[in-house]
């Protein structure tokens, strides 16, 4: 059978919601422009376990990653904006892939509110925040980037 040159095939992305002792991963695909959390990975100083990361490259085989970058609410840097933008600048060096910096404002309040309403305060442990922030991030970059 035939493939139907104008359906693009479904790329799949990943993203991160930076922090300095910890970073979300979460895991996406453009056709339904959906994502998922998948881990969070420990980080000193902004600085993750790079063997980690790479086993999550190969993993997925992503196409592109995307990096939340923490603004404030006017739209300027915060401290650590800077370290953000390091690691996406790290992660392009490491891996050849594009790298999308994103506003992240305000997606660890929705992913707490969002985990909480469903568990309690017993659903904001274990790194659970990170890696529902870094799926929010993907989405929302689905929806600015994709239409």
């Amino acid at each position: 059978m035939k493939q139907n040159s104008n359906i693009n095939p479904p790329k799949i992305l990943l993203a991160f919601d930076f922090g300095m002792k910890r970073i979300g991963v979460a895991v996406g695909q453009t056709v339904t422009q959906t994502a998922r959390p998948l881990d969070t990975l420990s980080a000193k100083n902004g600085v993750p376990h790079w063997e980690t990361v790479n086993n999550i490259i190969k993993k997925w085989h992503p196409e592109a990653i995307v990096v939340g970058i923490p603004v404030n609410m006017d739209g300027t840097d915060q401290p650590i904006s800077f370290n953000a933008r390091q690691f996406a600048n790290s992660l392009r060096e490491h891996f050849a892939l594009p790298v999308y910096e994103t506003d992240e404002r305000l997606t660890t309040k929705d992913a707490r509110e969002q985990l909480f309403s469903h568990g309690g305060y017993k659903a904001l442990q274990d790194g659970q925040v990170d890696r529902v922030a870094a799926q929010l991030i993907l989405e929302n970059w689905f929806a600015e980037n994709l239409k």
